[in-house]
Parts: structure tokens; C-alpha cells; sequence
């Protein structure tokens, strides 16, 4: 792998340069978090496209101000692949990040060919408790990701490095994130998108339960659902080998 900045935005690829001649996944992760979320996808699946897991701005290693809106949040990734010249790209967003996939593939929807959502929803509540748990209490926040974020069944030191990075978040950055969760809903227009998504949910998620998943699924005209057993909410990490394997499946069966 390899970290680079376009910009204002750091981002880690499965190897450079790009190649023109395959389409691009464009990794984005949640509220909060950083590219490391993504570190197997981007490293398993870097031989059956580019591979690009971006640091949102204002965290990781980018530059810039944290945005307060999802559509704000999309309108900055569209400008980085725009101006990296990112051949055929296809966002995966988790979580917000998945919210922001849904924005890209509506409000940017001539620039993508597919998209895929992962532990995410049409619509994003959260929990006025939450901020004020990172505002007052960062390890309280973090204890709480550990506890309802992943499946009972992970490790511990799978857990380990993503937890011990969220501990880095800066708690203005994570409470922005979340209000801006709170204020997404993209559960009127989901009949919009045209193209293919993969929609994957886990079993034992309790922040988006599948049945957000079902929701997409279901309002999404060409979806197409993957649920992976014995993981929770920060499913690319707990279940590397299933999630890359269920993104090949949806990439060659569209042609992608």
C-alpha cells in the first residue's frame, strides 16, 4: 500500500499509479474513523481494481476544515476524483460513508457506474447521548463503538488497531460527523438511483441493523444485497475475506 494527498485529502492505494484501463474503488469511512477502516479492502482487492481508501478532511492525514452536511462531504469527494483524474471510480462508503455514497451516486450521478453501501441507511438518527459522550468523554465514546460496533464473536485484536485509532479522532471532528448523520435522509429520492449498488449488511450489527439494509435494497431499483454472518457494524474488518469476495462477485457480474 501507499499513502498519498491530492489536495486537501490524504489517501492510501493498493499500488500507483492508477490504471486507466480498470475501474477505481473509492473507500470511505464513517463518522469519526479513518482509511485505516478499509486497509483490507484496499490491499485484497487492489489486483481487481484500483484501490483508494480517502482520509476525509479535517482527519488522518488530510488537510482542510470537517464538513457539517453530508452533501458537503460528497460535493468534496467528487472535486478530489475529479481532480485526481480517478479512472472509473465506484464509491464504498460505511456508515456515513455510506451516506455519502448515496449522495455522490444522486447528486453526481453521471460520474458513477455502480456504488456500493456497506452498514449504512437512508437515514441516519442519532442519539442526542452520543454527543455528548464525545464531547465529555472520548474512551466512554470508544468503549461504546467496541461494545455495539462489532460482533461478540471478533477478537479482540482484530478489534484492537481501528479502536486504538478512534481514540485519535478529535472530538469536535466525530461530533460534526455525527450531526451530520443526524441531519441526512435520502429515504425519498432512493428511487433515483439508477446504476448498480451492492448493499452489504451483517448480522449482529446493532448501529444499522439489516433491516436498513433491507430498506436500500428494496428502494433501490438495481441492488443487490450481501449479508455476512457473525459480524457487526465495522464489518470490512471483522470479515476481510467475505467482504472482498461479496465486491469481486458484484464487480463481475456488472461488468466492472
Amino acid at each position: 500500500m501507499e499513502k498519498r494527498r491530492h489536495g486537501e485529502m490524504a489517501f492510501t492505494c493498493g499500488r500507483w499509479p492508477l490504471d486507466p484501463q480498470r475501474a477505481s474503488l473509492v473507500f470511505i469511512h464513517g463518522a469519526g474513523e479513518s482509511s485505516l477502516l478499509w486497509e483490507a479492502q484496499v490491499e485484497g482487492l487492489r489486483a481487481r481494481a484500483n484501490t483508494l481508501a480517502l482520509d476525509l478532511p479535517g482527519r488522518g492525514a488530510s488537510g482542510g476544515s470537517p464538513r457539517r452536511r453530508i452533501e458537503d462531504y460528497a460535493a468534496a469527494v467528487a472535486d478530489f476524483l475529479a481532480g485526481l483524474g480517478v479512472p472509473a471510480p465506484i464509491p464504498c462508503g460505511l456508515s456515513m460513508g455510506g451516506a455519502i455514497t448515496q449522495q455522490l451516486l444522486l447528486d453526481y450521478a453521471d460520474r458513477f457506474a455502480a456504488g456500493i453501501i456497506v452498514s449504512s441507511g437512508a437515514r441516519l438518527r442519532v442519539l442526542p447521548s452520543l454527543f455528548d459522550l464525545i464531547d465529555t468523554h472520548m474512551p466512554g465514546y470508544v468503549e461504546m463503538v467496541d461494545r455495539l460496533g462489532f460482533s461478540p464473536k471478533t477478537a479482540a485484536a482484530v478489534k484492537r488497531p481501528f479502536l486504538e485509532d478512534s481514540l485519535k479522532a478529535r472530538p469536535e471532528v466525530a461530533h460534526g460527523d455525527f450531526e451530520a448523520c443526524d441531519r441526512f435522509d435520502a429515504m425519498g429520492r432512493l428511487a433515483q438511483i439508477a446504476v448498480p449498488v451492492l448493499v452489504v449488511s451483517a448480522e449482529d450489527d446493532k448501529l444499522t441493523p439489516p433491516k436498513y439494509a433491507e430498506f436500500l435494497a428494496q428502494r433501490i431499483a438495481a441492488a443487490t444485497r450481501a449479508h455476512i454472518l457473525d459480524a457487526g457494524h465495522f464489518v470490512p474488518i471483522e470479515k476481510p475475506l467475505e467482504v472482498n469476495a461479496a465486491i469481486c462477485r458484484f464487480l463481475d457480474a456488472h461488468g466492472l
